[in-house]
């Protein structure tokens, strides 16, 4: 059986202020055409369809038509919930989902939803474990004045409870959206009220494949479990990651192969560094850039840059990467003397306080303009 593997699609998601949606449906057209080219027998989304809670009517709308156009095409697909979406939400229509061969599962249930799909060899179980807080196993399955369970313990227990669904000597997969201990994550893997903890590879151990998202770069976790990371870069931590959906492939005994096929995206995100004047005079790129200027002093019209790099997010300073849209931190009093002012501003945004030199230069252009110290 052919599956193709992703997660974190972070529909309605916005960086630094960009709408990411026009990226996101190119990118979304990029899979399809791996689908159109590969055939696989199933896709999977695992977690994150969502950037949050609530997300945008159009964001919304997008999710619609894709999933219209996977019902088209007669495609099973399953999809799980992530931190990032409300479950409630993501669960509606689920049932009528079915009769189109979408099965959604994004709350955990008195017996976990599991699919069953057929090759050449046989059935193949796949178990869906949606994303949850320990404290929602404590209230379905235990003494509700009982303490919560850690993380791997409601992920173990939940997982127990699925494989009790399947067949010895059945192959299967299992869906989730958790993060591994031991693994790294992104800026852009924002974490829920109180921290996630990471859980054990070996909950999963019995399962053929483990098919994963929460992480955003792909990469194999244990011998059985893999990341697909997420279609886009969704932080500049993520600038020099090479974005992919993984091809699986699962054969008679239930062994697998991960092909990782790179995605092309509309706009690149990545991370510039230079002078001010070397970079507004270069070539110009499309991208999504961050840029990091060299220049020891401040430079007030940052804007210039827009020539060279018209989608530009953000700027920083290398000296200590403070942000040019960053608020100063400082409180500047109005009964401070007006040299005592400049001196706070001076060390805010250069990073190192004024030297007696600069000191006497700024009281002689003060004395210049008229200007009085106040006492």
């Amino acid at each position: 059986m052919k599956l193709l593997h992703t997660a974190d699609w972070h529909l309605g998601k916005t960086l630094k202020g960009q709408n990411l949606l026009d990226d996101q449906k190119f990118i979304l057209d990029e899979i399809f055409k791996i689908i159109d080219d590969e055939k696989p027998d199933a896709i999977l989304i695992c977690g994150d369809v969502y950037d949050r809670n609530v997300p945008p009517v159009d964001a919304v709308e997008l999710f619609n038509e894709t999933l219209t156009k996977l019902a088209e095409k007669n495609l099973p697909t399953l999809i799980i919930s992530g931190n990032h979406d409300s479950a409630k939400r993501l669960n509606f229509g689920n049932k009528i989902f079915e009769r189109q061969k979408i099965f959604i599962a994004a709350r955990i249930s008195d017996e976990p939803k599991t699919v069953v799909l057929e090759d050449d060899f046989g059935e193949i179980y796949f178990s869906m474990i949606p994303f949850f807080v320990p404290v929602e196993i404590k209230y379905k399955f235990f003494v509700k004045n009982s303490d919560s369970p850690t993380y791997n313990a409601a992920n173990k227990f939940y997982v127990d409870l699925a494989r009790k669904k399947i067949p010895a000597g059945k192959r299967s997969v299992a869906l989730a959206h958790v993060f591994i201990s031991g693994e790294t994550k992104t800026e852009s893997v924002r974490e829920i009220v109180g921290g996630a903890e990471g859980i054990s590879a070996e909950i999963f151990s019995e399962y053929n494949y483990t098919a994963l998202g929460h992480l955003h770069r792909p990469r194999c976790s244990w011998k059985n479990i893999f990341y697909s990371g997420s279609p886009l870069k969704y932080s500049f931590d993520e600038a020099a990651q090479k974005k992919s959906v993984a091809l699986v492939e699962l054969d008679a005994n239930g062994n697998f192969k991960v092909n990782p096929i790179e995605l092309k995206p509309r706009r690149d995100l990545v991370v510039v560094e230079g002078k001010f004047n070397e970079l507004k005079n270069r070539a110009p790129i499309q991208d999504y850039a961050q840029i990091i200027l060299e220049d020891d002093a401040y430079i007030y019209s940052t804007e210039e840059l827009r020539d060279a790099f018209p989608n530009f997010l953000e700027v920083k300073r290398k000296s200590h990467l403070q942000s040019y849209d960053d608020v100063p931190t400082n409180t500047f009093r109005k009964e401070d003397p007006v040299s005592e002012q400049f001196a706070k501003f001076f060390e805010e945004v250069n990073g190192a306080p004024l030297v007696d030199d600069e000191r006497k230069a700024f009281g002689e252009i003060l004395n210049e303009l008229g200007g009085e110290e106040r006492e």
